[in-house]
C-alpha cells in the first residue's frame, strides 16, 4: 500500500506542458511511443497504478493510470512495459532530462461490474458507486476506478489478472454473476486465477446473507488472493451488496496488509 521507488530520469525533446487531466505515455528507450511521450533513458521502475510521480526540479503531479506494454521499436528489440499517466494538476516539463521520485501512499482499489446489460449502456450501474461510499472514510484509498464488462468468464479472468499481477491493485471487488443463472460465471472465472482461497470470507457473507432473506444460501461469491491482491465477489442488486460488504469492511485493511508481507504480530500473548 505505502510504497516508495527509487527516483529515476525522464526525458523529453522539446519543452511539454500539460493541463490537469490530461494523459502522456512515458516510455523506456527503445519502445515506440506516441509523439509527445516521455521517455525514460535508463529504465522505468515498475510503479503500480495509483502511483504518484513528482518532479524535484518543476511543480506538477502525475498519476499511474495503467501499466501497459508498448510495440518495440524495431522488429528485433522485445516489447517494453511503460506507463500511462495522467496530470493531476497542471505540469511542465523543460526540453531535456529531469530527475523523478515516484510513491504511492494509501490503497488502490478496482470496481468490476458483471453486467450484459450494463455493458451494452443498456442499464445504469447503482452497485460500483455504492461500493465506494461504503469504503468511503473506512479505509485510506488514494486510487479507485471501475469497470463494466459482460457477464463473460474469459474476459473476467484477463481482467484480474492484468488488475492483480500487472496494475497491482490493493483490493478488487466484483459485483454481479454469483447466482445460478446460466450467465452466472463470476467464481468460476475466479476460481481459475486466485492462489489462496478465503472461504471465511465466503462464510461471513453468506451468514450475512441470511440474516435477511433465505435467498442468501444461493449465492456462490468466492473470495481469495492473486498476487498482492484481495479478490472479493459481491451480488449484482445493490441491497445485496451492502449486506455482504458489511462485515468484510473492518478486515480489509489487515488482511491486505498479511497479504503483503507485514511482519507485525497479529495479537499479543500476555
Amino acid at each position: 500500500m505505502n510504497e516508495s521507488y527509487a527516483p529515476f530520469t525522464l526525458a523529453v525533446s522539446l519543452d511539454l506542458q500539460l493541463d490537469a487531466g490530461e494523459t502522456i505515455i512515458a516510455a523506456p528507450a527503445g519502445a515506440l511511443v506516441p509523439n509527445p511521450g516521455l521517455m525514460a533513458p535508463d529504465g522505468l521502475p515498475e510503479l503500480p497504478a495509483g502511483a504518484h510521480i513528482g518532479q524535484e526540479e518543476c511543480p506538477g503531479d502525475l498519476l499511474v493510470e495503467s501499466a501497459l506494454w508498448l510495440p518495440p521499436s524495431g522488429p528485433a528489440d522485445p516489447a517494453r512495459r511503460g506507463l500511462l499517466l495522467r496530470a493531476l494538476t497542471p505540469v511542465e516539463f523543460p526540453a531535456g532530462s529531469m530527475d523523478a521520485i515516484a510513491k504511492r501512499q494509501g490503497m488502490a482499489v478496482a470496481v468490476v461490474i458483471l453486467s450484459d446489460k450494463g455493458s451494452r449502456g443498456e442499464r445504469k450501474d447503482e452497485c460500483a458507486p455504492l461500493i465506494h461510499s461504503l469504503l468511503n472514510g473506512k479505509l485510506d484509498i488514494c486510487h479507485s476506478r471501475d469497470w463494466i464488462i459482460p457477464d463473460d468468464p474469459a474476459t473476467l479472468k484477463a481482467l484480474l489478472t492484468d488488475l492483480c499481477l500487472t496494475q497491482r491493485y490493493d483490493l478488487v471487488l466484483t459485483s454481479g454473476g454469483t447466482g445460478v443463472a446460466p450467465r452466472d460465471l463470476t467464481p468460476e472465472a475466479t476460481l481459475a486465477v486466485i492462489e489462496k482461497r478465503l472461504p471465511g470470507y465466503e462464510r461471513a457473507m453468506t451468514a450475512a446473507s441470511l440474516t435477511k432473506t433465505p435467498h442468501g444460501a444461493i449465492s456462490r461469491a468466492v473470495a481469495g488472493t492473486l498476487g498482492g491482491s484481495l479478490i472479493v465477489n459481491l451480488p449484482g442488486s445493490p441491497k445485496a451488496v451492502a449486506e455482504n460488504l458489511e462485515p468484510l469492511v473492518p478486515t480489509l485493511n489487515h488482511t491486505i496488509m498479511k497479504l503483503q508481507g507485514d511482519p507485525t504480530d497479529c495479537a499479543l500473548i500476555k
